[in-house]
């Protein structure tokens, strides 16, 4: 619409319609996208922008080139320059996992075996009679050891002859009963995997050092005491929680 006999320039209304209209098609009409604490890094050309986002251990660091993002809960973390040798990050991607594993199984076990048994796991090695799930175990302690031993250097020795480095890691098969690798999310899985391993490696440390700060006590036994009164029982409360000082 004019409006002629105005002292001002001739303005024209434009409806929200039109306005809507313009903005779909305008070719640099801004986009917002969530924001997490993550890198941003883009680049523009002819108006169009390309936004990549990627998490890394602390907020608006760069992460070294050998650590492209591509692994599996790979967040730029190397602050030693560790595994700019591809052999040793294969290597070490492998111990990782490896011992994430093992982790999590340390974990659930000791905690599994004093909720059911209330048997700590500083206590059950060194009991005079070896039980499993209330059974009486027909094999001494030293037995025991030995046949673990044994089963477990044949194991890794068969697990080392595999040449593809994936595959010592995900073997698939008989190890994998229930078809998780054939799945779509196995990516997702990989990534679950580790994060819950790095978080049973620190829960593990936990789990050793509360055992040598509380005379042994079990991890079930002593979230018990927190839980009874968390304000009195503590870290700080326990002289032989932060050794050394």
């Amino acid at each position: 619409f004019f409006f002629p006999h105005t002292r001002f320039p001739a303005r024209r209304v434009i409806s929200s319609n039109a306005m809507a209209a313009l903005a779909s098609f305008s070719p640099i009409m801004a986009r917002a996208s969530a924001f997490s604490g993550r890198k941003l890094s883009g680049a523009a050309t002819n108006g169009t922008a390309y936004t990549s986002m990627r998490a890394t251990w602390s907020p608006g660091s760069s992460p070294p080139s050998h650590l492209d993002g591509s692994l599996p809960c790979d967040y730029g973390f190397d602050p030693l320059g560790l595994g700019k040798d591809p052999t040793n990050l294969a290597r070490f991607r492998e111990a990782e996992v490896m011992h994430c594993r093992w982790a999590m199984l340390g974990v659930a076990g000791a905690a599994g075996a004093e909720i059911i048994t209330g048997v700590t796991w500083t206590e059950a090695p060194v009991a005079p009679s070896q039980t499993y799930l209330g059974s009486e175990v027909p094999f001494p302690l030293p037995a025991i050891a030995a046949i673990e031993v044994f089963v477990m250097a044949y194991v890794e020795t068969k697990r080392a002859a595999e040449k593809d480095p994936l595959k010592r890691i995900y073997p698939g098969g008989s190890f994998d009963p229930a078809g998780f690798s054939k799945g779509n999310d196995f990516e997702t899985l990989k990534k679950k995997e580790i994060a819950n391993g790095r978080v049973a490696m620190l829960a593990f440390a936990g789990i050793i050092g509360e055992a040598q700060a509380n005379n042994l006590e079990g991890p079930v036994h002593a979230l018990a005491r927190h839980i009874a009164d968390p304000w009195h029982t503590t870290a700080a409360s326990n002289a032989l929680a932060v050794p050394y000082l």
